[in-house]
């Protein structure tokens, strides 16, 4: 993990131990930076994490308010430090992975089954834990070596070079802690496929996936 996920795992223990609890602001950004010993980009880099992950929500002029347990309304989705809208982003995934995911049953070899297998369990260890910092950050590695395993260069640089806005997006559908392991249950789905060899089911998986974690932040892609 990079400082900003660790910082954002370290807040995300406090929340959930009651060291902030649901309804208060956190403490302002230069004094918790200064807690923590970390700098105030850092912080402010695992803030947005956790607002993603429907943790917290940002106020501007009013702080930073703490949402652990609560729904997150439609309106309040954050946009992400990116050009791309969430939607924007769901949109071009939709139309990028699936062909990736086909493709890595067509070319996948058993070090890339061992690796896709280690990803699911470390992100059902996390969820498990509670670690949703973790088990996002696991969701993207997955989706990072599913375009790595297609064996198209092309598709693995677009993905790295755009792992920013891909993670941002991937982070809203754990907001919805009722369903967090539907993400676990749809990237078994997957990699069932890709390691079976089963190009047509894995695009069909990773579609599916897409559209569900779309719906899950309230994004419909039905047309795509």
């Amino acid at each position: 993990m990079n400082v900003p996920q660790q910082i954002a795992q370290a807040l995300q223990r406090k929340l959930q131990d009651g060291h902030y609890r649901a309804g208060e602001n956190l403490p302002g950004q230069r004094e918790l930076a200064e807690a923590m010993g970390v700098s105030r980009a850092s912080l402010r880099e695992a803030i947005s994490m956790l607002e993603a992950l429907g943790l917290v929500k940002s106020q501007p002029g009013k702080g930073v308010l703490v949402t652990t347990g609560q729904v997150r309304q439609h309106k309040d989705i954050p946009a992400g430090p990116f050009a791309a809208s969430p939607q924007a982003t769901f949109e071009f995934r939709m139309v990028l992975e699936p062909a990736a995911a086909a493709l890595a049953a067509r070319h996948i070899t058993p070090v890339g089954k061992a690796l896709l297998w280690q990803i699911q369990s470390t992100l059902e260890d996390a969820l498990k834990n509670q670690d949703l910092v973790a088990a996002a950050e696991a969701d993207l590695e997955f989706h990072l070596q599913v375009a790595r395993l297609s064996g198209n260069a092309l598709f693995h640089q677009v993905a790295r070079s755009l792992s920013a806005p891909i993670g941002h997006s991937l982070r809203l559908p754990f907001a919805d802690h009722l369903h967090i392991w539907e993400t676990a249950h749809e990237h078994q789905v997957v990699t069932d496929a890709i390691t079976q060899g089963k190009p047509e089911e894995a695009r069909l998986g990773m579609l599916n996936h897409l559209r569900n974690a779309a719906a899950r932040v309230g994004l419909q892609m039905d047309s795509l």
